[in-house]
């Protein structure tokens, strides 16, 4: 990615233009001056720029890197990482082109950095486990308080999209059924996309412990507790009726993104094999799902894949013509 900068002169103009705002709130009364202070006045970066930005939110500050739409539009997609997100960087921006893909799109790209193990949902407390100090809130920052600061910037509430693989991809798909005013369109990655499954409570349990050391329970509550069944896409399904939907999984079979060095790559070559068949089980009996309901999907199950960014990156641009489509954002 390419950083471009805003120019000392750009920020005169803008901080004038903030000034101006304020004063005219002043004159117009008290209540317009609350709206002046509450939403500040700030101009999107140049057409196509790439920035990172730190927004607060209630777990404090969350770092975003974005890059925004090629020729100003107000779409955005939501890229969301793994069970093993990093606090430096989202995984997208450092593992895929998908930067590349869309430079030339009028959507502006958004990838929050962060939330290992999770889910990118609100949690009921801290991982007692590992000593975290604040609870995780990531679905009230994902569409609150971030859409708040894109609105600042010229990006819509109503005009999104969001894809995640793996752990993000059965939450990609939870935020665009319970938030369907914010996102249009959503895509699963190699997700889970059938939690209730025996022995997936348990699965993901372990998961979450050797990722990070959080408690699972702290998430959701316990393995009954209706939180596991809100945020199951094979239960809340019929929410996702006329939804342009992207789903795939491939086989676990290796292939040509597959090339493990050593006894250590070997060993995490076989994990992404397990881990890929599982989400291949889960995302077609999700099919099985959507078709029961009759609800329309667009389902992809490559030959030879296995749980590693090669294969996300060849299906994020698989992905990207509905995603422009539903977002009108060629």
């Amino acid at each position: 990615m390419v950083r471009r900068h805003t120019t000392s002169l750009a920020r005169r103009a803008a901080v004038a233009a903030g000034a101006l705002a304020m004063a005219m709130a002043a004159a117009l009364g008290t209540a317009g001056a609350a709206v002046a202070a509450a939403v500040p006045i700030t101009h999107r970066a140049p057409a196509g720029g790439y920035e990172e930005v730190t927004i607060r939110s209630a777990m404090g500050p969350v770092k975003v890197q974005i890059q925004w739409a090629a020729r100003g539009g107000d779409a955005a997609l939501y890229l969301l990482d793994g069970l093993r997100a990093r606090d430096d960087a989202n995984g997208w921006s450092l593992e895929t082109d998908a930067a590349r893909q869309f430079a030339g799109d009028n959507v502006t790209l958004v990838m929050p950095v962060g939330g290992e193990s999770s889910f990118y949902t609100d949690w009921i407390a801290p991982s007692n486990l590992n000593g975290q100090r604040t609870t995780y809130k990531w679905e009230s920052f994902l569409t609150h308080e971030l859409p708040d600061y894109l609105a600042t910037r010229g990006v819509s509430r109503a005009n999104n999209a969001v894809v995640g693989l793996s752990m993000g991809g059965s939450a990609a798909l939870s935020l665009a059924a319970h938030h369907r005013d914010q996102f249009k369109a959503a895509g699963s990655l190699s997700g889970y996309l059938n939690l209730s499954a025996p022995g997936m409570r348990e699965a993901i349990r372990i998961a979450m412990l050797s990722g990070g050391g959080f408690n699972a329970d702290a998430m959701w509550g316990p393995p009954w507790g209706t939180g596991w069944l809100r945020n199951d896409p094979f239960m809340f399904a019929p929410l996702l009726a006329d939804l342009p939907i992207y789903v795939s999984a491939a086989s676990g079979l290796p292939g040509q993104h597959d090339n493990p060095q050593g006894v250590g790559g070997h060993v995490n070559n076989a994990s992404a094999m397990a881990l890929e068949a599982l989400s291949l089980a889960q995302t077609r009996a999700f099919q099985v799902r959507l078709n029961t309901l009759g609800l329309p999907a667009q389902f992809d199950f490559p030959a030879t894949g296995t749980h590693s960014w090669g294969y996300w990156q060849d299906e994020l641009a698989k992905a990207r013509p509905m995603i422009l489509d539903a977002l009108g954002a060629h």
